[in-house]
């Protein structure tokens, strides 16, 4: 168990965070396509993971957004949008707001 803090309170979490500099461990996820994407597909890129509970939450929705934003503008890095959502939900949302630059998984 790891100890966190966040706004000054003190939060205990299931299992223990990577140390820093640690390599992330393979991983397959689906695309809104119904393709397999592993982790190891992008070897040698920069890669950014932004993890979500859902794209159908303002905060989350609103991330998604801002990293295609920003993704647009970056050279070899790949931003991996990773929920529980249903591929079928992130390809709703995907085409609803123009999502191009990001790869969303499920």
């Amino acid at each position: 168990m790891a100890t966190i803090t966040l706004e000054g309170v003190r939060a205990h979490t299931c299992g223990q965070l990577p140390k820093l500099g640690s390599k992330a461990p393979n991983f397959s996820l689906v695309d809104q396509s119904l393709n397999n994407h592993s982790l190891n597909s992008y070897l040698g890129k920069k890669i950014v993971l932004n993890i979500f509970p859902s794209v159908d939450t303002g905060i989350c929705a609103n991330s998604v957004r801002t990293f295609n934003r920003e993704a647009a503008e970056l050279e070899d890095v790949v931003v991996l949008n990773i929920s529980r959502d249903l591929p079928f939900s992130f390809k709703r949302f995907c085409i609803a707001e123009e999502i191009k630059n990001v790869i969303t998984l499920s």
